[in-house]
């Protein structure tokens, strides 16, 4: 685990933009994406309606799916791909998606 402490682990949020497409609509290759992270089983993803949020162990095996991820785009045929990433590194105690979301419903 990179010297990481047990059970602190980053969260990542991406997403990507296929651009040079014959439709609006980018359903087709965000799945793309999204089906890379499903061969991963060690990372565990959700997705939302603008982007994916993926968590894990090891932020450099989470970097390389997300780059796998952004080639699988091209690889279903968009001629341009800007994919934007955002990474939340709490090393100080364990957060989850999960504790994350309610920790601030808690405070609504």
């Amino acid at each position: 685990m990179s010297g990481r402490e047990v059970g602190v682990m980053p969260i990542v949020e991406f997403s990507v933009v296929p651009i040079g497409t014959k439709s609006t609509s980018v359903s087709k290759y965000v799945a793309e994406a999204v089906r890379v992270f499903k061969k991963h089983g060690d990372l565990r993803f959700q997705v939302t309606p603008m982007g994916t949020v993926v968590e894990g162990d090891d932020l450099a095996e989470i970097l390389k799916v997300i780059l796998e991820a952004h080639e699988a785009v091209f690889k279903a045929g968009a001629q341009r791909v800007i994919t934007t990433i955002k990474i939340d590194d709490r090393r100080d105690k364990k957060e989850t998606m999960e504790y994350k979301v309610k920790a601030v419903k808690e405070k609504m």
